[in-house]
């Protein structure tokens, strides 16, 4: 079973909660779900959607075509009719006009005997879960879970009004539910908080400011300080301070917010600080697309900052992967003192999924922080591995930890010298060497030695694997490989694939091919095909199929 629903409107016209509902009553129901919204920079009018797909088997992406379409003004239906398949439905209200074959119903009528216009979309709820043959009790407890019993109540009746409204056309079975409903950025957080981290800041930024919120509702559950700061400037030089104190920091923004923590980000690397950094990537330059998503900031990312020092970037690809990645972050962040940069993006940030419950009981917690010492203390000795001792300051009687953001010698006293300048240049480079030991190498998805090589990165994982996975099943020699550590490049898988692949195709979210240059520099490497889009809308599993089945 594998079905899709896109319901549209306006802002304002309550399609959050529609959607937060439905998906947590499939989820309950024992399905697989995977929704994405489309929505723009303002909070009311406009054209705004969910696209919500529903399925018996592990799903990360949206389909093209769908089986539903709940309208809740004639411009969804003008803008999405193209996509109902011959044996899907358009569901409105009888006041909505369309060119197209509307099932009409008696919403907003219904609304009004229920003396409560508000609970418009709960009536269309209840109609499309008896549409789809799913017992009205399960959606009953989802609402009483969410809501007072005052709104609840209402809700319910609306519920009940609109499972009368319509007969039903498919019945799903119930299965076991085992699942969690998660969107990129509450796992982010959640890893974060797994992590230990201890202080969080940031300055609201869509997309990333779903972090943000989560953590402070969490803040006093986890005895976490967040802090909502005056700008993105401050954001990361308060998470240096409070690295530097001794709790695991982390702060995060837009690739526009970014940008105003680059001057902090080479402080980080001079002093070097542990902290950890996320970029929720959407479209520029500037302004761009606010509410949209993009992968252009990959280079932004790793070249970010004046002068020469070591971090590591990881692209997040699903929100297992943001989960197990973030607590991966904080670990290598303080076992190098370096800044580790993470790479999410609006459509895995917004995008929820169902996954199994992350494994908390396994988590390693990596703290590099010395309780003694036996010499005297020097915030940046000279080490063969470029790592000096970190230990917390005034926890050492006698041991001072000066920090400074000239050159400065291994005390931290600011220098001069250029002999001292070249070791300490030396000192943090060495670094860089052994990150590359860290690296993870890209998943491997389809054929182990395929003809035709796929490469993407970060968020397209789920619409590329689906779309190869289908293309494997045709008798097709093709397999995908899906970077998530950036820099240091991993090459080896890469390069050994290379030796058998015919056709190198890449497959990404900007314009110039961001990845494939990387490849080109690291493994000197050339696709022979690149399949980009930049629109500001994620691919979905049938596009990223459609368009390797042309190349090839």
């Amino acid at each position: 079973m594998d079905l899709s629903l896109i319901i549209g409107g306006q802002a304002g016209q309550g399609m959050d909660t529609f959607a937060s509902l439905f998906e947590k009553t499939m989820k309950r129901c024992g399905y697989n779900v995977y929704a994405y919204s489309d929505y723009m920079s303002r909070i009311r009018g406009g054209h705004n959607f969910f696209n919500i797909r529903i399925s018996s088997e592990s799903i990360l992406a949206v389909k093209d075509d769908i089986d539903i379409l709940f309208a809740l003004d004639e411009e969804t239906i003008k803008v999405h009719k193209h996509k109902v398949k011959d044996t899907g439905i358009i569901i409105a209200d009888e006041s909505i006009k369309g060119e197209a074959d509307i099932t009409h119903l008696k919403l907003s009528d219904t609304a009004r005997k229920l003396k409560n216009p508000r609970v418009i979309n709960t009536i269309g709820l209840g109609a499309i879960l008896k549409y789809l043959g799913v017992p009205v009790h399960i959606a009953s407890e989802v609402i009483r879970e969410e809501f007072n019993e005052e709104i609840a109540n209402a809700n319910l009746k609306a519920l009940e009004e609109g499972y009368r409204l319509m007969d039903a056309k498919y019945h799903l079975d119930i299965r076991e539910d085992n699942n969690i409903l998660i969107n990129g950025n509450e796992a982010v957080a959640l890893g974060a908080i797994a992590a230990g981290c201890k202080f969080y800041c940031g300055y609201p930024m869509t997309p990333s400011t779903g972090i943000l919120n989560f953590m402070a509702r969490h803040a006093d559950e986890f005895n976490i300080a967040v802090d909502q700061v005056e700008d993105e400037v401050a954001a990361l030089n308060m998470a240096l301070g409070a690295s530097y104190a001794g709790v695991r920091a982390m702060t995060g923004s837009s690739g526009g917010g970014f940008a105003l923590m680059v001057e902090a980000l080479s402080l980080a690397g001079i002093i070097e600080v542990p902290v950890v950094l996320i970029n929720v990537q959407r479209p520029g330059p500037a302004t761009g697309f606010p509410t949209r998503t993009e992968q252009a900031d990959l280079r932004f990312m790793i070249h970010a900052g004046h002068g020469e020092f070591p971090r590591m970037v990881i692209a997040l690809r699903d929100t297992e992967d943001a989960f197990y990645q973030t607590i991966r972050a904080f670990n290598i962040a303080e076992k190098y003192n370096i800044p580790v940069l993470l790479i999410s993006d609006q459509h895995l940030a917004d995008g929820v999924t169902t996954k199994k419950p992350f494994n908390f009981r396994d988590i390693s917690i990596e703290r590099n922080i010395q309780s003694s010492i036996e010499e005297e203390y020097k915030t940046y000795r000279l080490t063969e591995s470029g790592i000096s001792p970190r230990i917390i300051p005034g926890k050492i009687e006698g041991a001072t930890v000066l920090v400074d953001s000239d050159e400065h010698d291994e005390y931290g006293h600011i220098t001069e010298s250029g002999e001292i300048r070249t070791k300490m240049v030396d000192k943090r480079l060495r670094k860089f060497e052994l990150l590359k030991e860290e690296i993870n190498e890209p998943w491997l998805i389809g054929d182990e030695s395929p003809e035709n090589l796929v490469v993407c990165w970060g968020s397209t994982y789920g619409a590329v694997k689906e779309a190869v996975e289908n293309l494997k099943d045709e008798g097709i020699s093709i397999g995908t490989l899906v970077f998530g550590d950036i820099w240091p490049f991993p090459t080896k898988k890469l390069l050994e694939l290379n030796k058998k692949a015919r056709k190198i195709i890449d497959v990404e979210q900007n314009a110039t091919a961001q990845l494939d240059s990387l490849i080109r520099e690291e493994a000197l490497i050339k696709s022979d095909v690149k399949i980009l889009k930049y629109d500001g809308r994620p691919f979905t599993a049938d596009e990223v199929y459609r368009r390797i089945k042309e190349v090839l």
